[in-house]
C-alpha cells in the first residue's frame, strides 16, 4: 500500500478550493467542516469526479492526475473505492451479489476472456461470503438490498467498497443520512473495519463525532482552505478559529498568535460587576438562550463573545433574557492559552 498525496485547486460555484492532503497507508484522515466549504468537492477531485483546475493527485509514484503533464485518469482506472452517503447498492439484487459486483468489477478490468470472467465470478462469490461472514452479516446474504434498514445498507456498502482491496477509501458523509438510533452501530462498525483496512482513508463529514471515533488525523476545511490540522486530541484541545472552538463546544479568544480557550462552565454572570479575583471580566449583552443538555447555553456577545453554560436556577435567579446587560468572569486557572 502507499500513500496518497493530493494538491487540488478547483472552483466549485462560488467556493474556491485550495488543499494539500496527505493520506499514509493506514491512517484515517477525516475533513471536517461547515456546509459548503468544499470537503465532498475535495474528495470528489480525489475520486475524478471534478477536474482539478492546477494541482495532482497521486498514490504513491502512480500519478491519477497533473495539470503539469495532463495526465488524468478516469474514475474506473483509479486505485479507490468510495462509500457515499447513499449506499447505491442494487435494490433488486441480493446482499451478496452486490458484494460480488464490487469484487468482479475490480477484478474484470483487464478481461481477456470469457473464461477468464466465469473463473473472476466464481472467486469473486467465494470472497464476497467470506466478507459478510467475518463481518457477522452473513444472514443477509440472499436479502434483497431494497428490504435493508438504512444502517444495513451503509454496512454493506463499506464491505463491498472495502471488499475490493483498494490502495484508497473514500468515505462521503457515510452516517449524515442514518436514523440517530443507528449512527451509533454504524459509526461502530466503520471504525473496526477502517481501522483493518491497510490503505488511506479520507473520510469527509460534517459531525464531529465520525472524525473524532473514526480519524487518526483531521484536518478542518473552510472557505475551501485547511484552517487546522492535528489529531483529534489535538484539535479539541487548541481550538483555532471560531468555527472549530464552537464545535468543540469552547470559547476561544485569540491576539496576534496566542490564543486562549476556556469551557463555557468556567463562564460566571452577574447582574452588576463582580468584586472577583478573576482577571477576565467582562460586560456583555445577552443574545440566546438555548438548553444544553442538564444546564443552559447563554450566548453573550461584546467586547468578547462568549458562551457561558449555567443552571437552569441561574437563569431563573439572574432574570436572563435576550438583551440584558450582563457580566462575564472566568478565573485565569481555567483557561488554556497557546501560540502558534
Amino acid at each position: 500500500m502507499s500513500a496518497l498525496h493530493a494538491r487540488i485547486h478547483l472552483r466549485r460555484g462560488a467556493v474556491q478550493v485550495g488543499v494539500d492532503l496527505h493520506v499514509r497507508p493506514g491512517e484515517v484522515l477525516a475533513v471536517v467542516g461547515p456546509n459548503g466549504a468544499g470537503k465532498s468537492t475535495a474528495l470528489r477531485a480525489v475520486a475524478g469526479l471534478e477536474p482539478i483546475a492546477d494541482g495532482e493527485v497521486r498514490v504513491g509514484d502512480v500519478v491519477w492526475e497533473s495539470t503539469v503533464d495532463g495526465t488524468r485518469l478516469p474514475t474506473p482506472q483509479r486505485d479507490l473505492a468510495m462509500v457515499f452517503q447513499d449506499p447505491l447498492l442494487f435494490p433488486h439484487q441480493s446482499v451478496l451479489a452486490n458484494v460480488t459486483f464490487g469484487i468482479r468489477h475490480r477484478a474484470d478490468r483487464p478481461r481477456t476472456s470469457v473464461r477468464t470472467r466465469r473463473t473472476g465470478g466464481r472467486e469473486a462469490r467465494r470472497r464476497a461470503r467470506a466478507s459478510l461472514e467475518s463481518a457477522g452479516l452473513a444472514d443477509l446474504a440472499s436479502t434483497p438490498a431494497a428490504r435493508l434498514s438504512g444502517g444495513q445498507r451503509q454496512r454493506v456498502a463499506l464491505l463491498r467498497a472495502l471488499a475490493t482491496d483498494p490502495a484508497v477509501l473514500l468515505l462521503d458523509e457515510p452516517t449524515s443520512a442514518l436514523d440517530v438510533g443507528v449512527t451509533t452501530e454504524v459509526r461502530t462498525f466503520l471504525r473496526r473495519h477502517v481501522r483493518t483496512f491497510g490503505g488511506a482513508v479520507l473520510l469527509v463529514s460534517h459531525d464531529p463525532l465520525d472524525a473524532f471515533v473514526l480519524a487518526d488525523r483531521v484536518a478542518v476545511l473552510e472557505d475551501g482552505r485547511v484552517t487546522q490540522t492535528g489529531t483529534p486530541d489535538e484539535i479539541a484541545r487548541r481550538p483555532r478559529t471560531p468555527y472549530v472552538a464552537d464545535l468543540m463546544g469552547m470559547n476561544l479568544h485569540r491576539q496576534d498568535h496566542t490564543y486562549r480557550t476556556f469551557s463555557p462552565r468556567a463562564v460566571t454572570l452577574y447582574r452588576q460587576r463582580p468584586v472577583t479575583s478573576a482577571r477576565n471580566v467582562w460586560q456583555v449583552r445577552v443574545t440566546g438562550l438555548v438548553p444544553h443538555g442538564d444546564a443552559v447555553r447563554v450566548q453573550l456577545r461584546g467586547e468578547q463573545s462568549l458562551v457561558a453554560d449555567v443552571t437552569r436556577a441561574a437563569v431563573a435567579d439572574l432574570e436572563l433574557h435576550d438583551g440584558l446587560e450582563v457580566w462575564a468572569s472566568v478565573k485565569e486557572t481555567e483557561v488554556t492559552t497557546f501560540t502558534d
